[in-house]
């Protein structure tokens, strides 16, 4: 049966006339009410919640100012973060977001930007360094009831709302699965590992599930050296090619973050692009093409689709006091034979 008006009253804990009053888009319910009673109408199903998560146009209550910082620089993963987040912030009446860049391995900067927007949001997203200065500006945040939600990669022991990304160390050990498999059964060889900067939680955690699992399953294969990049092609082709001259024998390269071109490029002009195994991260137009040509072998892949659209639904419901059941990207491995559409 169809609920009622004195069904979502009863639920809500409210009169029918203030539900009657809400509903109709009428004056005179405060606005924490007015959330309320849209909430348990939608769940009663007497009125349908759009497919993004938005409530229905004629029912929205103030538009809630949300702001997201990601890092700058030449990473294909944040720029396609970007790019879902204004999207599908153009399809939230809702909501107004605005995204700020900042450099990506600086710490206080980002502190002093996550500060200065005290008083002037009412949510925020984040990609973030585990720094001691970020840890306090999230807090400050907090105590000012600003709802905090970590993308990407998770700061532990601050008052966030939500982590909403892969799990890290589950990815680094499926790496870590992956790259025995491709060695073959008993195999010895070297490997090296490169990351963006293990300032990043979710960087170190990958690399600590690579580290782990290859202990314990393929202590035949020895990690070699460790080299951060900061997240650039350049750097990741300078290290690469450096790397390749001190380990002619090299047999394998692990990338837990972005500079996949940049890596490839020094594997290329070896003509070791073939002869070696390379893993990485993020289904982008590069680490496509790469898959194509061979150079890379397979790749980790986190949805930005997924994680911007329950980013702006975990900020909106939490900021609205309402409840949301969070959707987590999935963790899955994508080769040539199955290239998702991007």
């Amino acid at each position: 049966m169809r609920s009622t008006l004195t069904d979502i009253a009863r639920e809500a804990g409210v009169s029918a006339a203030t539900v009657d009053r809400v509903l109709n888009n009428r004056p005179g319910v405060r606005a924490r009410t007015r959330e309320i009673v849209l909430e348990m109408a939608q769940r009663l199903g007497y009125i349908a919640e759009s497919p993004n998560g938005a409530p229905p146009r004629h029912l929205q209550g103030d538009v809630i100012r949300l702001d997201f910082a990601l890092p700058a620089g030449t990473n294909s993963f944040i720029k396609m973060l970007h790019r879902q987040i204004e999207a599908q912030a153009q399809l939230r009446p809702d909501l107004d977001v605005h995204i700020a860049t900042i450099e990506g391995f600086n710490p206080d900067g980002l502190a002093r930007l996550l500060q200065d927007l005290r008083g002037q949001t009412q949510g925020v997203g984040v990609i973030a360094l585990d720094h001691p200065t970020v840890r306090e500006a999230i807090r400050s945040l907090s105590a000012n009831d600003i709802k905090v939600v970590t993308i990407a990669s998770d700061i532990l022991h601050v008052p966030r709302v939500a982590y909403i990304g892969i799990d890290n160390r589950a990815a680094g050990r499926l790496a870590g699965y992956l790259l025995s498999r491709f060695m073959g059964p008993g195999r010895s060889g070297k490997v090296a590992l490169f990351a963006g900067s293990l300032s990043y939680r979710g960087h170190e955690e990958r690399e600590m599930g690579f580290r782990h699992i290859l202990t314990e399953e393929s202590p035949n294969l020895q990690i070699v050296e460790m080299r951060e990049m900061l997240d650039d092609r350049e750097k990741a082709y300078s290290e690469a090619s450096a790397l390749l001259e001190r380990h002619p024998d090299l047999a394998a390269i692990y990338n837990v973050g972005a500079g996949n071109t940049g890596i490839a490029r020094a594997l290329k002009e070896r003509d070791r692009a073939r002869s070696m195994v390379f893993l990485g991260h993020e289904v982008t137009d590069g680490t496509k093409d790469l898959l194509l040509d061979g150079t890379l072998d397979a790749v980790i892949d986190q949805n930005p689709r997924v994680e911007a659209r329950e980013a702006l639904n975990t900020l909106a419901h939490a900021v609205r006091g309402l409840p949301y059941e969070l959707h987590q990207p999935r963790l899955q491995v994508i080769f040539k034979e199955n290239i998702p559409e991007i």
